[in-house]
């Protein structure tokens, strides 16, 4: 029998299915989203010469299906910068145009806090933040691709010195190239800032305790 390398099947796929169509409607969405750890867990078990554990898939998958359903009620909603991010097609198509501007918004997303330009949300000083791993996922669903492993820690030690680049294969220059453009986990470049208050949201450093 071979073995399964992708999701396993389970009673809880159907389920998933079901609601990635209906938010697919209206929220953006990768439909690699929260399959790292599965995909890392079947090819494990795979070399180790053993069929997925069919419990820690289908808990997995179990989860995958009740933030579905969670982001369709409008408590999710309401004053939710990743739900204002995955419905605004203005700042989607400039997240799926290019990867640096991608990777600037997960970097901006993390180890900051952003409260709505809303009149409670301002009285109430209520804030939202994520942790970086949510962020490279909101990410992914933007771009409706790939997991959040693909942004997560991207903007660590992304700079080399000029004899270290002239070391380089034209192969590592070329994708060296293509990220310059990143930032480290909690700066927000000018644009990034312009578009999250277009959007109608302010960022708010995390007090120092």
């Amino acid at each position: 029998m071979g073995f399964i390398v992708g999701i396993y099947e389970s009673k809880y796929l159907h389920i998933i299915t079901h609601f990635a169509i209906i938010t697919s409607m209206t929220i953006s969405k990768s439909f690699k989203r929260n399959t790292f750890q599965v995909e890392a867990h079947n090819k494990r078990r795979a070399e180790e010469g053993l069929e997925p554990d069919e419990d820690f898939v289908a808990m997995w998958e179990y989860w995958e299906a009740e933030d579905l359903k969670r982001e369709q009620t409008a408590e999710w909603q309401k004053d939710n910068l990743e739900y204002d991010l995955r419905t605004t097609q203005w700042i989607l198509d400039k997240a799926r145009a290019s990867e640096t501007y991608a990777q600037n918004l997960y970097a901006a997303l993390c180890n900051m806090q952003f409260v709505k330009l809303d009149v409670m949300p301002l009285l109430t000083d209520q804030r939202w933040s994520c942790s970086w791993r949510h962020a490279g996922g909101i990410v992914a669903d933007m771009r409706e691709q790939g997991d959040y492993i693909d942004w997560y820690c991207s903007g660590i030690g992304n700079e080399v010195t000029d004899q270290a680049y002239m070391d380089m294969t034209q192969e590592q220059k070329a994708h060296y190239d293509s990220i310059r453009g990143y930032v480290p986990e909690g700066v927000i470049t000018d644009e990034i800032r312009d578009d999250l208050e277009r959007l109608g949201w302010v960022a708010r450093e995390w007090a120092n305790d």
